[in-house]
């Protein structure tokens, strides 16, 4: 039977916290009531981990044990007449995504990388650039399995009326451990995506081009270069495609063709070099080739050829701050963010753009909501860096706006009340016998 072990860094993809941790890593299903009822029976609070490709906290636990489920992935079912993928939850995109393309089927739903599992994927109710179209991924969950610390396992769905099912979707894993997933997935003929980039000057031509594209295309995102500043500000870079009619089911693989070896100076990430690559980057790509067929690979997952690309933001590590406010507030908000950064000197090489559909979301606290989304990733130079995110709290709060979980590290209780308004009716549905350094900093009540 397997057992928790001390691991003295568990980390998060961030590497802000590294701390010590017990760990269990099983490989079958059967050993999982097992381990929770030891976790249980030492008063030790639990949480299920993944990947560990979220940026913050909420995959921490030092307090208490974690079991990294990643091992515990094998497919349990595939039905093709009628959608229906089933895996257990420790199951990879990276695993299914061949398997799906050779049956002609691909996810309805992906992040920004496929090494995610599909349990973590339904705990943080991933969304990706179809949003508009196709929701978030808690939209196309069917069924799947909830272990509880009293011992039960609980099969949920949509007709759940309890709650527990919604608190579920996007519920950080803090209401059990998933311990499989059965997910609608969607038809694709083959693995390639009929692309297009297009330059953009400004948050206005922006907002124009993304109103027309997401009535045209299945998937859009945009770069911009947050560094830009009077004029220019919200200059970026449009991508939008479709799937291509024509392709090979087995695309060209997503190989890392390079990997960071180790840790780059922090200092090398400054308002100097981040400004110097967004400009010619956005140059670039004003000058490059505008229209091509590729692969689903890198349209998808572009940083994933990228081996441990998180070392580049050096020993202290990075936030990542991602937030979406409303669409009556989009322009305003967003443009004052984006001075805010520019005036702080201290941007992002990867500063992501894009408006979300108007879907209800599926999750008691899913991030996603009607309006306009911007993630961008800071290098932690320390009191500055949080300095800057604090004022970014107040943008997007003002405007009625909320922060992405599964990618924040540092938000306050307040800020995380004030954005997800089912939040005490969503606590109710916590397991008292699971929690996560996040869920224990948002969950204070002062007086």
């Amino acid at each position: 039977m397997n057992r928790f072990h001390v691991v003295d860094d568990f980390q998060s993809w961030g590497r802000v916290v590294k701390a010590q941790h017990r760990v269990a890593v099983p490989h079958w299903r059967d050993e999982l009531q097992g381990l929770v009822a030891t976790a249980v029976g030492k008063d030790q609070p639990l949480l299920a981990a993944g990947l560990r490709r979220s940026y913050g906290d909420s995959v921490l636990n030092p307090a208490g044990a974690v079991i990294r489920m990643d091992q515990v992935s094998r497919m349990i079912s595939l039905d093709r007449e009628n959608r229906l993928l089933r895996a257990e939850a420790g199951a990879s995109f990276d695993m299914l995504i061949p398997l799906l393309l050779e049956n002609q089927l691909f996810l309805p739903v992906t992040p920004g990388t496929r090494f995610v599992t599909l349990g973590g994927a339904v705990a943080n109710d991933v969304h990706g650039k179809n949003h508009h179209r196709n929701g978030s991924i808690g939209d196309w969950v069917r069924k799947l399995g909830l272990l509880r610390s009293d011992g039960r396992e609980i099969i949920l769905g949509p007709d759940d009326q309890s709650g527990l099912f919604r608190a579920t979707i996007g519920g950080l894993g803090l209401t059990g451990l998933i311990t499989w997933v059965e997910l609608e997935v969607v038809p694709a003929s083959n693995g390639y995506i009929d692309a297009e980039t297009i330059a953009f000057g400004n948050l206005d031509e922006f907002f124009e081009l993304s109103s027309r594209s997401d009535e045209t295309h299945e998937y859009t995102v945009s770069w911009i270069d947050c560094m830009a500043g009077g004029l220019s500000t919200g200059r970026g870079l449009f991508v939008r495609g479709n799937h291509a009619k024509n392709g090979a089911a087995r695309p060209r693989a997503g190989n890392t063709r390079f990997s960071m070896p180790v840790e780059l100076p922090t200092m090398c990430m400054n308002r100097y070099s981040i400004s110097t690559f967004n400009k010619l980057y956005y140059w670039k790509g004003r000058l490059s080739r505008k229209n091509a067929t590729v692969s689903l690979y890198p349209f998808f997952y572009p940083l994933d050829s990228i081996g441990h690309w998180n070392r580049m933001y050096g020993r202290g590590g990075m936030f990542q701050y991602q937030s979406v406010v409303p669409p009556e507030n989009q322009r305003d908000a967003t443009r004052e963010m984006l001075n805010a950064i520019e005036r702080g000197g201290q941007g992002s090489f990867l500063a992501v753009l894009k408006t979300f559909g108007h879907r209800k979301a599926p999750g008691m606290i899913s991030f996603p909501k009607p309006g306009t989304t911007l993630a961008l990733d800071f290098p932690n130079h320390g009191p500055s860096t949080l300095a800057l995110l604090d004022r970014l709290d107040d943008i997007v709060q003002e405007a009625g706006g909320r922060l992405y979980p599964a990618k924040d590290g540092r938000m306050s209780a307040r800020m995380f009340q004030s954005g997800f308004e089912n939040w005490q009716a969503f606590s109710n549905h916590v397991d008292p016998g699971f929690s996560s350094l996040f869920w224990q900093r948002v969950s204070y009540v002062g007086d």
